[in-house]
């Protein structure tokens, strides 16, 4: 690939040196920025759609604001690469997402210019106003500007944090970056409200920006123009004297154009200038802009594989087995298709989740709440109420955010609905943020919850089976990114037993592995690696976490030296559970030592998973070295009592 040229971005060692070039000269920048974050990201891969459509705003904030003394907060962190590359971090954006590389997202610990952790959406405005709160009583900190999407901003935290700070009365920036996508399009009746209104309102310090930027609009093409009649229809109320964010206290200005950096410019300055308390800035922009394949694609290639530049064909791997994602939108398809009560409810992630399959198909009966995860839950819980059998496909990491509602309008009312959780486990690229680290530990808490993980894509047909058939409370199943293990998948899914799990391979009493998850595959190549070492290894797939096998865990404690569980999990998960069963069964009176192999008490960083799992001590030569660990201590303790 050939390197692009870009001799005035050469000159910017910081968001200092945009301070003093001209504006003519920020837009070079601009156009030469687009290019290095296309070069970069065909090198690594990433959010490539994302970043490309913040880039005129990127400059233009890091030109106009006092960056890092005042704080820009971008929502989710997704498109912060144009950011990156200005803030001292160009030429490690080859390492971008890679082991010991910089994050995909924004991350304190990375940079002074990342003021505030993200990749969870819709955390902004909250973080802003929090640091503008710390400015008013005296920290040394400036201003706070915060970078929301409109797919972001529909969700109820956003509204929370504008209203919070509506009546503050502070002084805040919070701009709108309105490319009429996510990762999937913007639902809900905000979008709808939004798109039959008309007659913005003049209102506040901002009126003549307001009547700039609808000048400006009069002169544009005509997409342009329809683009942004769309825009100001989405932030107008019909009987409303102004709109929807005046309504809350912010001083609105827009809707403007995103690539226009003299209009940028002129705005963020005359705000900067003129601002006494909360502003909304509404920037109308092109997610994928400026790169062909990424403005023509459904998606704007909001996540990519490594690409060639001049095609934009991905390098993607061959895959020699089906995704656990789309095995279970096919199962839920299937279920679906025998059994009319069968919905699925899914947050702003229909192809992420796999449930864009059953839309295909049954489009009445899938539903996308957005990015709405608590309204999501207690919206399939009275689904599950009325007599209809939700499946609601969330992410293990943004489960999190309706834990909530997972304990109260579900578990405490004993609804059935059927969690399927995507992404459990380390995920790679995506680090931390997005590890689906703590389910079994937070769901397996919940009375009533039964808490499936599949060892594989067979088994994942099974458990969707499984779940669509179980009425008597809520039920879970855990499953991985990526792809199977290529074992075949059966026609249908068998309902399997409730709490029971199945033997995979006996050996002769040394040790037994009993695995929970798709980690079976590294236990199975753990007791290969023990038999050379002169170990016998019993291996046992758990398959429920909750209810417990309690004859399965007896069984294999009665009859082995050492027991060792094994998960993709935090502390205080899987194993915690069957240490406190044996406990309280009396099956640790007898001699079995019990070794429980989880992910550390830490937060790992992004890498490759296979490198990701090696760190955490939990693939099949960490198993191993567990084992001898264990069997050799009671070799010395055998020793120290003769």
């Amino acid at each position: 690939m050939t390197k692009p040229d870009t001799p005035t971005l050469d000159q910017v060692a910081g968001p200092a040196d945009l301070r003093h070039m001209s504006d003519r000269d920020l837009g070079r920048v601009a156009t030469e920025l687009r290019s290095e974050v296309v070069a970069a990201v065909s090198q690594t891969g990433g959010h490539l759609g994302s970043s490309l459509g913040v880039v005129e705003l990127t400059v233009a904030i890091h030109a106009v604001f006092d960056t890092p003394r005042d704080k820009l907060i971008w929502d989710v962190g997704h498109q912060c690469y144009p950011h990156k590359i200005l803030t001292g971090r160009r030429d490690r954006m080859h390492t971008l997402r890679q082991g010991g590389g910089l994050s995909g997202f924004t991350k304190r610990s990375e940079s002074e210019f990342d003021p505030f952790g993200a990749a969870h959406s819709s955390t902004s405005i909250s973080a802003a106003l929090g640091f503008t709160v710390g400015r008013d009583m005296g920290q040394p900190t400036g201003d706070a500007i915060a970078v929301i999407g409109d797919g972001s901003i529909s969700a109820g935290m956003a509204y929370e944090a504008m209203n919070n700070a509506g009546s503050e009365g502070r002084r805040l920036f919070v701009i709108l970056n309105d490319n009429e996508m996510s990762i999937a399009p913007p639902v809900g009746a905000m979008s709808s409200y939004l798109s039959g209104l008309s007659d913005l309102t003049r209102k506040g310090p901002f009126g003549g920006l307001m009547a700039m930027a609808e000048g400006m609009e009069q002169l544009a093409p005509k997409p342009v123009r329809e683009g942004a009649r769309r825009a100001r229809e989405m932030v107008t109320g019909l009987e409303s004297k102004g709109t929807f964010f005046e309504e809350l206290g912010f001083d609105y200005i827009g809707p403007i154009d995103g690539h226009d950096m003299g209009q940028l410019l002129s705005v963020l300055r005359a705000a900067k200038t003129r601002a006494t308390g909360p502003v909304l800035i509404h920037c109308c922009t092109v997610k994928g802009k400026g790169y062909a394949p990424a403005e023509g694609s459904a998606d704007k290639y909001h996540g990519v594989a490594k690409f060639d530049v001049d095609t934009g064909v991905q390098a993607k791997a061959k895959a020699n087995a089906p995704s656990y994602t789309g095995v279970f939108g096919d199962a839920l398809t299937e279920a679906a298709s025998r059994d009319p009560s069968i919905v699925a409810v899914t947050a702003a992630m229909p192809s992420g989740t796999g449930v864009d399959r059953m839309a295909k198909r049954f489009p009445a009966r899938v539903f996308d709440v957005g990015i709405a995860e608590q309204h999501g839950v207690t919206f399939a819980a009275g689904m599950a109420a009325s007599g209809l059998k939700p499946f609601c496909a969330i992410y293990s990491t943004f489960l999190q955010r309706g834990y909530d509602q997972v304990v109260h309008d579900v578990a405490l009312q004993g609804l059935p609905v059927r969690f399927a959780i995507d992404r459990a486990g380390l995920v790679g690229a995506d680090g931390a943020t997005h590890a689906g680290a703590f389910d079994i530990g937070y769901l397996g808490a919940l009375p009533g919850m039964v808490v499936m993980a599949a060892a594989d894509e067979a088994e994942l047909v099974h458990m969707v089976e499984t779940a669509a058939a179980h009425d008597s409370g809520p039920i879970a199943f855990r499953y991985p990114r990526g792809n199977g293990t290529g074992v075949t998948l059966p026609e249908r899914g068998e309902v399997l037993e409730i709490g029971k799990g199945r033997m995979i391979r006996e050996g002769t009493g040394d040790v037994a592995l009993l695995s929970l998850g798709t980690h079976l595959s590294e236990c199975e190549a753990a007791a290969t690696m023990l038999e050379a070492e002169g170990i016998s290894a019993t291996i046992a797939d758990a398959r429920f976490a909750k209810p417990l096998d309690l004859d399965l865990i007896g069984q294999l404690a009665l009859t082995h030296t050492a027991l060792f569980t094994v998960e993709q999990g935090a502390q205080g998960g899987f194993g915690a559970m069957v240490l406190q069963a044996m406990a309280g069964e009396g099956m640790l009176d007898h001699g079995c030592r019990v070794r429980t192999l989880c992910l550390p008490d830490r937060f790992i960083d992004q890498a490759a998973l296979a490198e990701m799992y090696r760190d955490a001590g939990v693939d099949a030569e960490g198993i191993v070295q567990t084992v001898l660990a264990a069997l050799q201590q009671d070799r010395k303790v055998v020793t120290l009592h003769s």
